[in-house]
């Protein structure tokens, strides 16, 4: 299949498909990518018009920086101004945590089931691009990038998803170390603590990501899809949960493998 490209709505937010790897890309490097909840309704979007043929999504910031976050705007516009923390703060309890999940499902999609996902990072990946960062699967950075939290320093919390994917990944104790302190993490400790799969140099970043694409795709589809499938829930199963998991996906391979 030829490339085909196209923009979701109001987001700063582009795409393109080739066969089955769909990239997407923050698409506002004058503003290093800042997000706004225009961006994160045209993430959703991208979710939920999600080809069945894709297998590998692939996100990516334009310009020098991946995300530094959330727009300024966002913090200084009036109570009176859509989408500003300041109007949040106005919404009752339950109205706003319906806001906040909906801002949620812009990351959470990252791990359907059936696609790989992987970022490709470099220059700032702080708060909310930290957060889509960790909400993929796996996260290739150039030798530049740092990923920061700092949503507790500013009277905040990590909302977007990405304290569960943290620990999964880190521990517990770093993770507490990394959100408290707002420091942050460069592109080796990354990887050296597990939160990076690699670092490159930032000229060798896209052709990292696309060998690692090209390996992802290579895999037997269905094969792939379930051992990702596993992967997930040996997370949150317990281990005779996660047996029993193993047992019928290796019977449901076998079946379709004596089929052919």
């Amino acid at each position: 299949m030829s490339p085909s490209s196209g923009a979701a709505p109001h987001g700063w937010v582009r795409t393109t498909q080739d066969g089955a790897v769909l990239t997407v890309t923050l698409d506002r490097a004058d503003q290093l990518n800042a997000q706004t909840p225009g961006t994160w309704a045209a993430l959703r979007a991208v979710g939920d018009s999600l080809d069945d043929e894709v297998r590998v999504v692939v996100v990516q910031g334009a310009g020098r920086s991946f995300s530094a976050g959330l727009d300024r705007s966002l913090f200084t516009a009036g109570p009176d101004v859509a989408g500003g923390l300041s109007e949040l703060a106005t919404l009752p309890p339950g109205l706003a945590a319906e806001r906040i999940r909906g801002y949620q499902a812009a990351f959470r999609w990252l791990r359907s089931p059936g696609i790989v996902s992987v970022a490709a990072v470099q220059g700032h990946a702080v708060g909310a691009g930290a957060q889509l960062a960790l909400a993929c699967d796996l996260r290739v950075l150039a030798e530049d990038a740092q990923l920061r939290l700092p949503e507790a320093v500013l009277g905040l919390v990590p909302d977007l998803t990405g304290t569960s994917s943290l620990v999964d990944l880190v521990g517990y104790s770093r993770a507490v170390e990394i959100c408290l302190t707002g420091r942050p993490v460069d592109a080796a400790e990354a990887v050296a603590i597990g939160l990076a799969n690699v670092a490159v140099p930032a000229g060798q970043l896209a052709g990292a990501v696309r060998d690692l694409v090209a390996a992802l795709v290579a895999v037997d589809v269905d094969a792939g899809r379930e051992t990702l499938a596993l992967l997930r829930s040996a997370v949150r199963s317990d281990p005779a949960t996660q047996d029993a998991a193993e047992r019928a996906a290796q019977v449901r391979r076998l079946h379709a493998l004596a089929a052919r």
